[in-house]
């Protein structure tokens, strides 16, 4: 897997790599509303994630997604601030969203 420094090189490099499209969440399924598309849990993969801790300030905490459609032809970035931030998701989304930290 790759590193990043910063939210915006991974995100850049993604764009670099196929990853075009700018997903948000909403309560169950993540969304991209310029091209109308909406994935539920068990229509997508996280292919990459990265997560950023802000040294001095809690709101620079945010995870970087890479999101692809199970058949690959749907390809995105989805950002997520994390802890207080957090959005409200179903416990479907939350399952596929979590990951252990190494």
């Amino acid at each position: 897997m790759y590193f990043y420094d910063t939210v915006v090189e991974a995100i850049t490099a993604l764009r670099q790599r196929g990853y075009t499209l700018d997903f948000n969440l909403a309560f169950d399924q993540v969304q991209c509303q310029a091209e109308g598309i909406c994935l539920n849990p068990a229509e997508f993969e996280i292919s990459e994630h990265y997560r950023y801790e802000g040294n001095t300030n809690p709101s620079d905490e945010d995870i970087v997604y890479a999101i692809a459609s199970m058949d690959g032809r749907i390809k995105g970035v989805l950002t997520s601030a994390y802890g207080m931030y957090a959005d409200n998701l179903s416990p479907a989304m939350l399952k596929k969203l979590h990951f252990k930290i190494k």
